[in-house]
């Protein structure tokens, strides 16, 4: 199901720019965010079950990237996460529960830190909680991306990089459809800028100091071939352990748990959503903090 496709389109006017996001569903909310170089649809595989089972599931696009407006000028963890703070109150039916794809969970960490009445939960898909590059690597980085991701050979050179790099092991039955769709947004040279900025922008360092602030309830999922870390099975335990919430590791997929292994991450999204408490007529769960 292309959740894009059968629910309508909507935006969120910000300072420098609209946010396009879909919403589907009723009940308990649950805002979800991609992340670098993605877009909404890569949540196609979870959000109908998330709706058949009687939540609320809206799902936005970053800056500059599907269906937002590329006029942003500022991009990266602290920028997404203010966007996911003024989408929860828009939408005014919160608090809500945050699922972050690589830095959209970078994001959504910075979102339950910084305004933990509205956030009462995480769902984190190979988030970024400290930054694992050194300063001299995080340089290098920045000069490949400007070599990259400029010129029009950008597009597809992240087409190739989310294939072959980035979503190592078992393919989802769309993965050719959506890496074709993420090239063909990326050939206009607004959606490719914005990109480049995003990733030239990045540095998690600025959440380290924040994770244990966190008091939400979480889940981490990795996928164990996820070549963003050393050791895929050992981050993850330093970050169930830092967030004090649950793990999931994912046998035989990269970076898109979410969309590479779907039938593995849907049911463990569920579960842990029932296992929220309740959400009290204040906003705030009764029951307290973390899980």
């Amino acid at each position: 199901m292309d959740m894009t496709t059968t629910v309508q389109t909507r935006f969120l006017s910000r300072p420098e720019g609209r946010l396009a996001y879909t919403d589907a569903g009723r009940g308990p909310l649950v805002v979800a965010v991609p992340g670098m170089g993605d877009l909404r649809s890569t949540y196609d595989d979870v959000v109908p079950a998330l709706v058949a089972a009687g939540h609320r599931v809206v799902v936005a696009d970053l800056r500059g990237h599907g269906d937002s407006d590329t006029t942003f000028t500022t991009h990266g963890d602290v920028a997404t996460g203010t966007d996911l703070v003024a989408l929860v109150e828009h939408l005014d039916a919160g608090p809500a529960v945050l699922v972050g794809s690589s830095m959209g969970g970078s994001a959504a960490v910075w979102a339950a830190a910084e305004r933990p009445d509205l956030v009462r939960g995480l769902v984190l898909l190979a988030p970024h909680l400290r930054e694992l590059a050194t300063p001299g690597q995080l340089r290098l980085n920045r000069l490949l991306y400007r070599a990259l991701f400029t010129g029009p050979w950008g597009a597809a050179a992240w087409a190739s990089l989310y294939t072959s790099m980035f979503a190592k092991g078992r393919k989802s039955s769309r993965h050719a459809e959506h890496v074709a769709q993420i090239r063909r947004s990326m050939t206009d040279r607004a959606h490719l800028r914005s990109f480049r900025d995003l990733a030239v922008a990045l540095d998690h360092s600025v959440i380290e100091p924040l994770v244990g602030r966190v008091q939400a309830p979480s889940l981490v999922v990795v996928g164990e071939l996820d070549p963003d870390y050393k050791d895929a099975g050992a981050e993850l335990a330093r970050m169930r352990d830092a967030l004090g919430g649950r793990e999931l590791l994912v046998p035989g997929v990269g970076h898109y748990p979410q969309h590479q292994a779907p039938e593995a991450v849907t049911p463990a999204v569920l579960d842990f959503l029932a296992g929220l408490p309740a959400a009290g007529h204040d906003g705030v769960d009764e029951g307290g903090a973390r899980a």
